[in-house]
């Protein structure tokens, strides 16, 4: 059983129409395919609060800093369909560039807060592209709930900041991020890796779990943080972008994890750039 496939917004909505005369919830998992565990986990969550899903797939020019970048990002329609299938995802929705940007198309979202420092810092207008995109698919399926993974965590954030302040009736929710059995965070980035590289990248996760331990148990923080970002480097990274501490509901930055806070950072390992965080809880003061 295939799932069926979409490529205009009428489409889409002709169909949402149609579940909504029949009383159904719709979920939408926004993606830009490639799609891994991490993705499916998201589609299986949807469908567990949802009885209609649908799959977004656009890889959205507007949120990427390089031209060879955006080149290089896999487009597999085909593979993420057939993968689908099996789950009893509903729709896949794969628009093309002039049906998210037609001609004329001269609005930007943008969301401050959230999206400042971190990946904000480094990749500048990516949260723009994000916004802009998401705000558009929210829209265009009229859909009741949304799942986007914890791995991203501050797109998640920011995702969640621009659905409540522009009254779009959306519920988002964020879901753990899936792992492979060494720790390393599920990525459509990991297939560049050599198998050297491979072998190394797990120590990204690995120090920022060690580095939470050690701050929940009241650790100084910003000693903690260096010690870590050495041991990344020492790991094989080639550098490190950030690493930081910051409160988990509206990521401003912190001295002490005095409140739930996550540990957040971004590496580069040869020629990729990988993202991972992992939750601090809140205990004790850390000593300055």
């Amino acid at each position: 059983m295939s799932v069926p496939i979409v490529r205009t917004v009428a489409e889409l909505r002709r169909t949402v129409a149609e579940w909504r005369a029949e009383g159904h919830r719709v979920a939408v998992v926004p993606t830009m395919g490639a799609l891994h565990e991490g993705h499916l986990s998201l589609v299986r969550a949807a469908l567990d609060h949802a009885e209609r899903v649908i799959v977004t797939l656009f890889v959205n020019p507007k949120q990427f800093n390089s031209a060879a970048d955006l080149a290089a990002y896999p487009r597999t329609e085909v593979e993420d369909a057939a993968k689908l299938a099996p789950l009893g995802a509903h729709l896949l929705y794969c628009p093309d560039g002039d049906e998210m940007y037609p001609s004329g198309f001269s609005t930007t979202v943008s969301v401050a807060g959230v999206s400042e420092g971190l990946c904000g810092a480094f990749r500048p207008g990516h949260f723009d592209g994000v916004s802009t995109v998401v705000a558009k698919l929210f829209l265009q399926t009229g859909a009741d709930l949304a799942f986007f993974g914890e791995k991203d965590y501050q797109q998640l954030q920011v995702v969640k900041r621009l659905a409540a302040d522009l009254d779009i009736p959306i519920e988002v929710t964020g879901c753990p991020t899936i792992r492979e059995p060494d720790g390393l965070a599920l990525s459509s980035r990991n297939v560049r890796l050599t198998p050297e590289e491979r072998v190394a990248a797990p120590a990204l996760a690995r120090v920022l779990f060690g580095m939470a331990e050690k701050i929940a148990a009241g650790a100084p923080v910003a000693p903690t943080l260096a010690t870590g970002g050495a041991e990344i480097v020492a790991a094989g990274y080639r550098e490190v972008e950030y690493l930081e501490l910051r409160a988990a509901d509206d990521l401003s930055p912190l001295t002490h994890a005095t409140r739930p806070a996550r540990l957040l950072a971004a590496a580069w390992l040869g020629e990729t750039r990988l993202i991972d965080n992992v939750p601090v809880p809140s205990g004790a003061p850390s000593r300055s």
